[in-house]
């Protein structure tokens, strides 16, 4: 197994511990292998990293995987600021350093407040939110719960983010718990190189 890059922080605490999914090395990709990773490092995320490491196992999922993240990422109709928010919210759910550790510093250069990540970081409702935060964590809670969603939160989501703007919402968290989960499974550590605290374990 290739070397943690400095500062990394593990995922999942079964012990002992390893990486159960690696980064294959180079020489033993198959060639549909190496081309998915080519696509990633030619792609807007300029790298193989995160869920997309075990997902070289399955390079055509890999590819409809990124397509569908590259939208959600890069091209919603969500503006950046809830983008990174319910990413975080997602990420805190499933606690999933990688997504975390990537998408709260985004989410702060976004414009959240940094009492509000730090609030969802160590699992207590964020105070310091705006109205669409508030109806992005309050969908995102009752979807992520109990499968669905209220008529008044429904409502005060579609208020916000209009027909198609909740459709990417819902899809948004979808992906990134699906991702999340992947890499939970697969023990994908997060990227060192940041310092962003990483989540605690959740319920305290």
């Amino acid at each position: 197994m290739p070397d943690e890059p400095i500062g990394a922080v593990h995922q999942g605490s079964s012990q002992p511990w390893r990486e159960r999914l690696p980064l294959p090395r180079l020489e033993d990709m198959t060639v549909i292998q190496r081309a998915a990773a080519d696509a990633l490092i030619a792609g807007p995320r300029k790298g193989v990293f995160g869920p997309f490491v075990p997902l070289l196992r399955s390079p055509k999922l890999l590819e409809r995987v990124a397509q569908v993240g590259e939208y959600l990422r890069f091209d919603s109709v969500l503006p950046p600021r809830i983008r990174e928010f319910a990413t975080c919210v997602a990420a805190r759910h499933v606690s999933n350093q990688f997504e975390w550790r990537m998408h709260a510093p985004l989410a702060l250069a976004a414009g959240v407040h940094e009492e509000a990540i730090e609030a969802l970081r160590v699992g207590a409702r964020p105070k310091e939110l705006s109205p669409a935060e508030e109806a992005v964590f309050d969908f995102a809670q009752e979807l992520l719960r109990s499968n669905g969603s209220s008529e008044p939160t429904y409502l005060a989501a579609l208020s916000h983010f209009g027909e198609q703007g909740l459709v990417e919402l819902a899809t948004l968290l979808g992906y990134f718990v699906t991702v999340s989960w992947l890499m939970n499974v697969a023990h994908t550590p997060a990227q060192g190189g940041t310092e962003f605290e990483a989540l605690p374990a959740f319920p305290l």
